[in-house]
């Protein structure tokens, strides 16, 4: 069961959900890729968030991938969740959890933003925490979402005893600094940003949640293994953040999975209205990985 740090004390993988040129979610990629992975470091995985094309998903398929996930791995299993209403996003919940999910990871609602106000977002994290039968985390994206959860909003909401942790989207170090220094010792502080982990670590963090690290998974627990004996890690940041930009902000979901398939895993096929990656996208891809295996 994860209930503090002690569990969420790493790297882990949000998943990507591959599919067919036709767009079938493809059974065999998703058990392969978890299998492979596991024997990388990483000590969990996260699917269905946003590397996972969630939004792309109906409710079927969406249970689909949990189950085939949770049967492919013992590690820890988190799953993604969150829709626009609090009432739907705890009927998710429930249906994650009796699919196989030890935990999820709640995206803040977005569509009406205006109303969105921070006081907003804890009653609507508390309300679901309050009916989440497994362990909730928050998940601030505001590159995605435009809303961000502020560090003196995850440190009321660290209070509950049923929210264990936080993935910080937003590249904001300060702010994750400060969250950590708000929030109890027992309360996991993760940053889902490739380009900042060193930074990250440096502030608190207790892991990451890393899209990059589906494709370098080595690299990522080498920094983080390497911090937390005290080595430097510099040189292995600066070779990840070209990679990890690329594969996230620069290219997105298309990107990462170019760079999946680069790097001999499965990355498949998206959904539209995403589309894959271009020629000359693919060359730079292929490059800034092959940068980084050379250096590792």
């Amino acid at each position: 069961m994860i209930t503090s740090t002690s569990a969420l004390k790493g790297i882990l993988l949000p998943t990507t959900t591959p599919f067919d040129l036709d767009g079938r979610i493809t059974t065999t990629a998703i058990t392969s890729n978890i299998k492979e992975w596991s024997a990388r470091g990483v000590i969990g995985f996260v699917v269905l968030g946003s590397t996972g094309e969630r939004v792309h998903l109906d409710e079927r398929e969406y249970l689909e991938v949990i189950e085939i996930s949770r049967a492919a791995t013992d590690s820890i299993l988190i799953v993604g969740a969150g829709q626009q209403s609090t009432t739907g996003t705890i009927k998710e919940i429930k249906n994650a959890a009796r699919a196989g999910a030890e935990a999820v990871l709640v995206i803040t609602p977005y569509f009406y933003r205006p109303a969105i106000t921070q006081e907003t977002l804890v009653n609507y994290y508390t309300a679901v925490a309050d009916a989440a039968p497994v362990p909730v985390l928050l998940y601030s994206m505001p590159p995605l979402t435009g809303i961000k959860i502020e560090p003196e909003t995850v440190a009321r909401l660290s209070e509950h005893p049923n929210i264990v942790g936080v993935k910080d989207s937003s590249n904001d170090v300060a702010g994750f600094r400060r969250t950590v220094e708000l929030c109890p010792k027992d309360f996991a502080v993760m940053t889902g940003s490739g380009t900042v982990l060193l930074d990250a670590l440096r502030a608190g963090a207790t892991g990451g949640i890393l899209a990059v690290g589906c494709v370098v998974p080595e690299v990522c627990v080498e920094i983080f293994s390497s911090f937390a004996a005290g080595k430097n890690a510099e040189k292995l940041q600066e070779e990840l953040t070209p990679l990890a930009s690329a594969v996230t902000t620069k290219y997105g979901i298309g990107g990462l999975k170019a760079a999946l398939d680069f790097a001999g895993f499965s990355g498949g096929a998206v959904r539209a209205p995403l589309r894959a990656p271009d020629e000359a996208a693919r060359a730079e891809i292929k490059s800034v990985l092959d940068r980084i295996t050379g250096f590792a």
